[in-house]
């Protein structure tokens, strides 16, 4: 397959020169970094030959260490020792503090940006993932003999704004220059794309160490067409090692979690007992606690089954959830591709299988089917491919939208829309002499704000003074490749305008996206009728307003106290059916009150006619005044 070439104007590489760029998959429970080397890719192993970096950083007195030596350290230090630091990319210290148990998290006093209290300072999820993107660059120039021109690093699917803008920053804090932020399941798709030649529709199903993705792909000629997504950004790995934990600490007659290095040392027994399940029809383990508690036990592939089911089956959910907004059913997808370590468990397989129906493709090492996807969208964005096309069509998780008038919600960019994508649509004023209009951007799919999450605020200001509803304000979503948003408003006659880069605090849940997809499912007729309702009360809001305007200037003037007391009366019962839940109520009273004010209206349309012309002569205005040759 050919690739097209994705560079700058003018920056084009030279047929001599060939730009060194890598892919990263930074993961929960580890990275890993890959280039293409003489036209093919794979990853980089470090000057001991291993591929695999464990994400773990270890503040000790006078140094950071990342990796196998890290986890060396984390069941003596703990509290100094940060595993999965990805899980809190984009959250907020109340989220990290109710998911972390042996973490001293702080919150920033002056940004508010959460922080894990260690020996080196309190330092954030940015900076510590730094450290891990700072090791793998540092391989990938010393294994590749050069500076690095950029990378391309993954994220999964599900991640929204907050936590790739995460991402991103400590990519910069590591001095990398990123090219792109790919998710993962498409990196998977590019890389068993390009090796298969596949054309047809794709499951990929990503479970990594802490996250979890499936995404629908449609693969034909050179396109890679995401045309939906789901998923659980808290769910992987890490949660079946907790599990198994906990189990043990139940044969072994312990009721709590014991302190921070126990609890460690606990988790790594879980976690080889279960890599060894791969393999093993059942295990024995050992736990050695520090107070001298001593526990031999065994673990079968049974009872592992057995505990960990209920995690796979939230895959599961998700994987309903992304046919259905594709369209699709089980029997229209041409292949499931396995991504991520934790797809090795024998049940994970077993149950995708069974609900996909068909075996799952696992050609490619999971754990390093990402970075190599990764690699080959680095090769091209660095320019390295003048001959060639393809072209990857990401989507964004959530819609995105603003509010309106009533506390109601407008999509611009409806949730499963195509990236990078750009949409604009057209408000208007409210008010008579409306000079500023207040930009509240929303992310969800509910029709009312209130049961949306606020991205952002900002004000446009400087619209010239106007009737109601004459202004133009054009106001444009920007979702560039990365799933970042932008945010702009410009008032088309006058061309005063303002923007906004949207870069929220912290990250949605796990917990609150599920909530969102599957709210708004289940309440989708109420929704609407909430909807109706609203706008109804805003035509009635509007009309009062405009009426009570021009009774002001001109009541007394055009109209008789019987016309008048009929007015009044029908504003009257307006008001009051607009306070109700009634829509056909408040239908009917706009309706009553359009026709008693009707003839209201046109005089005073007749007489601003008359004004007008007073002065001039019918000629003034003809389109049959002489025209000269």
């Amino acid at each position: 397959m050919a690739l097209l070439q994705i560079s700058e104007p003018g920056q084009s590489t030279s047929p001599h020169e060939h730009r060194l760029a890598v892919g990263i998959d930074l993961g929960t429970t580890h990275s890993l970094v890959a280039s293409v080397r003489s036209g093919k890719a794979d990853v980089l192993p470090n000057e001991n030959g291993d591929v695999i970096l464990p994400s773990v950083v270890h503040y000790a007195e006078d140094s950071v260490v990342v990796g196998h030596q890290a986890m060396a350290s984390a069941q003596q230090d703990p509290l100094n020792t940060v595993i999965s630091v990805k899980r809190f990319m984009g959250r907020s210290a109340d989220e990290i503090a109710a998911d972390v148990h042996h973490y001293d998290v702080v919150s920033d006093a002056g940004s508010g940006v959460p922080k894990l209290h260690t020996r080196a300072g309190d330092k954030s999820a940015i900076e510590i993932s730094s450290e891990i993107l700072k090791v793998l660059r540092q391989r990938a120039e010393k294994t590749l003999g050069g500076e690095l021109t950029g990378a391309v690093i993954t994220v999964p699917a599900y991640f929204d704004d907050a936590q790739r803008q995460a991402t991103k920053d400590a990519a910069r804090l590591a001095g990398l220059h990123v090219l792109r932020l790919l998710n993962e399941p498409t990196a998977a798709a590019v890389a068993y794309g390009l090796d298969k030649n596949a054309t047809g529709v794709f499951a990929i199903y990503d479970l990594g160490g802490g996250t979890f993705d499936i995404s629908i792909l449609s693969l034909e000629s050179g396109v890679f067409q995401v045309m939906a997504t789901a998923g659980d950004s808290v769910l992987g790995g890490d949660d079946m090692d907790q599990l198994v934990a906990d189990w043990m600490l139940q044969q072994a007659g312990i009721n709590e979690r014991p302190v921070a290095g126990d609890w460690r040392h606990v988790l790594s027994a879980a976690r080889q007992t279960k890599e060894a399940l791969t393999d093993e029809a059942s295990v024995a383990y050992v736990l050695n606690l520090s107070d001298g508690f001593n526990w031999q036990g065994e673990l079968t592939r049974d009872q592992f089954n057995r505990l960990v089911d209920p995690l796979i089956e939230k895959t599961i959910l998700p994987c309903r959830r992304a046919l259905r907004d594709a369209g699709l059913d089980i029997n229209d997808i041409n292949g499931v591709v396995l991504v991520g370590g934790s797809t090795r468990v024998p049940r994970v397989r077993e149950r995708v299988t069974d609900y996909f129906e068909q075996q799952a493709l696992a050609d490619i090492d999971p754990d390093e089917v990402v970075a190599i996807g990764a690699a080959i969208q680095a090769d091209v964005l660095a320019g390295n491919k003048p001959d060639g096309e393809m072209l990857l069509l990401d989507v964004i998780p959530l819609s995105l939208g603003l509010e309106i008038m009533g506390g109601m919600t407008e999509k611009i960019v409806p949730r499963n829309s195509t990236i990078p994508i750009a949409r604009a649509q057209e408000f208007t004023t409210y008010k008579d002499g409306q000079t500023a209009m207040a930009i509240h951007v929303l992310q969800g799919e509910r029709e009312l704000v209130q049961d949306c999450r606020s991205l952002a605020r900002f004000e446009l200001r400087g619209i010239p003074p106007m009737a109601a509803g004459a202004a133009r304000i054009r106001v444009t979503f920007q979702v560039d490749a990365d799933g970042l948003l932008s945010v702009s408003a410009q008032e088309e006659t006058s061309g005063v305008s303002a923007e906004i880069e949207v870069k929220p605090s912290y990250g949605l849940t796990d917990k609150e996206i599920e909530s969102m997809l599957r709210d708004s499912i289940e309440h989708a007729r109420e929704d609407m009728d909430a909807r109706n309702l609203q706008e109804q009360r805003v035509d009635a809001d509007r009309l009062l307003e405009a009426l009570s305007s021009a009774l002001l200037q001109d009541g007394e003037r055009l109209l008789d106290t019987a016309e008048r007391d009929a007015i009044d009366a029908a504003m009257q019962l307006l008001a009051q059916a607009r306070d109700g839940n009634e829509i056909n109520a408040i239908k009917s009273a706009i309706e009553a009150l359009d026709k008693v004010s009707a003839d209201f209206a046109a005089r005073r349309m007749d007489d601003g006619i008359r004004n007008a012309l007073t002065g001039h002569s019918l000629d003034e205005f003809s389109n049959d005044s002489e025209v000269k040759e």
